[in-house]
């Protein structure tokens, strides 16, 4: 049986709209992500997952190890169900969770917090002022790894850190060490523009030179920099961590040695928008199913819902794909829509209503923003139904 086959089967006794986890294809892409790490543990972020019960299946594998989170109160809520050494990505203000979090010995003990500025300190200081019996807050450094060219001009990579030179980080890193009820323990830097564009897209010859001429560039400057910025930290604290890269990077981020850790999550479930990288393939493993509501015109079929852009710059590349079967694609004039999402194609014609149409999402774990839980597949069965985020009633953001 081919995939469309086995998971129509598989589901048959489902009504649509659901989401869907084949269990081979998770593992095989998990393997994938091991053996490029060349030995190094990956940290899982669950932004790109978004399901305890995944979590778990991912971290029980080998070569994965602790998590990265995308915000603190779920970075408490997963050590409150027995998950261990989080680190939270994103900088916090959610002064109620960094109370908690000064309150709990478990929770101080295992999750670490992001800073970038002095700014970060003063406000963590006066949301655990009144905290009595407080614990000592973990701390990470989030270093910029963004690429600048022709004087600044030119940047590629995401506007995260305002650390970026090594006499910042080693400043930040000295103010920490100042300031009683703080430790530094980690430093990290993602470098966004190697990890998540691909190097590989389809149909601009032009782009995709440009795309490895720029990261090509930015490796080279970026193992320089980050080696010295974690050089020079070292001077100032003992770091645990030196966490880098991201699913499109493993290989290439875990060849540094100043870089303990890598961060993936996206190729987990392998979404629309990692298809496009030449240095590893992997499976389709989270898909969604839509059901064939009408037949408006020859070779035009319409489903129910759709609308699911994911985020980031709005572009055709942020749309589910219609994957399966092939040969489908949106109507220009309307896109994927809020209740129903016309599809246009040869393929159109052997579909009749009640079938399923078979999407993938541009990003991993959005799609579990819109589904309160993943079927899980092996085979052509469906063996569990798990709950997402969405279905525990956890909406972090």
């Amino acid at each position: 049986m081919d995939d469309r086959q086995r998971y129509d089967r598989a589901t048959a006794h489902l009504d649509p709209p659901f989401a869907v986890l084949d269990l081979p294809a998770l593992r095989a892409n998990a393997e994938g992500m091991v053996r490029r790490a060349g030995g190094k543990p990956i940290r899982v972020a669950s932004k790109s997952v978004r399901s305890r019960a995944v979590l778990e299946r991912i971290l029980a594998m080998d070569g994965f190890t602790g998590i990265m989170a995308f915000t603190l109160p779920e970075a408490l809520w997963l050590v409150s169900i027995g998950m261990r050494d989080v680190l939270v990505a994103y900088p916090t203000v959610d002064r109620a969770a960094l109370a908690e979090l000064a309150a709990g010995p478990v929770a101080a003990r295992e999750i670490t917090i992001m800073v970038d500025r002095t700014e970060h300190l003063d406000l963590v200081e006066s949301a655990v002022a009144g905290v009595r019996d407080r614990h000592e807050i973990r701390l990470c450094l989030d270093v910029d790894a963004g690429y600048l060219a022709f004087g600044g001009r030119f940047r590629a990579g995401v506007r995260r850190s305002p650390v970026r030179e090594i006499d910042q980080a080693a400043d930040l890193a000295t103010e920490i060490a100042k300031r009683p009820g703080f430790r530094l323990v980690g430093l990290m830097a993602y470098e966004a523009q190697i990890a998540g564009v691909g190097d590989n897209p389809p149909g601009n010859p032009a782009l995709t030179r440009a795309v490895r001429l720029m990261q090509a560039r930015s490796r080279r400057e970026l193992v320089t920099r980050r080696g010295r910025i974690v050089q020079a930290v070292r001077q100032v604290t003992d770091l645990e961590f030196v966490n880098g890269g991201g699913t499109g990077s493993i290989e290439k981020t875990a060849k540094e040695r100043a870089v303990t850790e890598i961060a993936a999550g996206s190729g987990f479930f392998h979404p629309r928008l990692f298809d496009f990288y030449r240095g590893f393939t992997g499976r389709p493993a989270a898909l969604f199913a839509l059901p064939v509501v009408r037949r408006p015109a020859p070779g035009v079929v319409t489903v129910l819902g759709g609308g699911y852009p994911a985020s980031g710059a709005p572009g055709d590349d942020r749309l589910p794909q219609p994957y399966l079967p092939c040969g489908l694609r949106y109507d220009s004039n309307e896109g994927a829509g809020e209740v129903q999402t016309p599809l246009i194609g040869q393929a159109a014609e052997d579909l009749r209503a009640g079938d399923r149409v078979w999407f993938r999402h541009a990003k991993a774990g959005e799609l579990c923003e819109r589904f309160a839980s993943l079927h899980l597949i092996d085979g052509d069965e469906v063996v569990d139904e798990v709950p997402t985020y969405r279905g525990e009633g956890r909406t972090f953001l």
